[in-house]
This record gives C-alpha cells, sequence and structure tokens, in this order.
C-alpha cells in the first residue's frame, strides 16, 4: 500500500513539473510572439492618444497667442502713430 503511494506521488510529481515547465515555455513563446499584452496595448494606445490631444491643444494654443500678439502689436502702433500726428 506504501509502495503505490510513493509511486503515485512521484508520478504526480513528474506531471506536475511537466506541466509547470511546459506553461513556462508556451507563456515565453506567447511573450515573445505578441511583445505585449492586450491590457498594456490598450493602455499604450490611450496614453498614446492623450499625448496627442494635448499636443494639438498646445498648437492652438500657440496660434492664439499668436494672434493676441499681434492685435495687441497693431493696437500700440496705432496708438503710437495718433500721438505722432
Amino acid at each position: 500500500m506504501h509502495g503505490a503511494f510513493i509511486v503515485a506521488i512521484v508520478f504526480g510529481g513528474i506531471v506536475l513539473a511537466l506541466a509547470v515547465i511546459g506553461a513556462t515555455f508556451i507563456m515565453s513563446i506567447k511573450l515573445t510572439r505578441d511583445g505585449i499584452s492586450r491590457k498594456d496595448k490598450k493602455y499604450q494606445s490611450n496614453e498614446t492618444r492623450m499625448i496627442q490631444e494635448i499636443y494639438q491643444g498646445l498648437s492652438k494654443m500657440e496660434e492664439r497667442i499668436e494672434t493676441l500678439e499681434t492685435i495687441l502689436l497693431d493696437r500700440e502702433k496705432g496708438k503710437a502713430k495718433n500721438e505722432t500726428i
């Protein structure tokens, strides 16, 4: 009875070891083939989209500031012209 129990433990250990080794091998192949996980890809795409939106917003803000500077400079030139007349 004890012999059968020992044999079952040994074979169970071998099967468990093969399962762990196989799972590790499969996961390593999956990671090298796919690169990053779906969750990480989704996070990365969201982050990229947010950065692009921020960049576009800053570009629009830069255009607005340039327009305001032009308006202010034109007003100052107009005032200076009126004072010299």
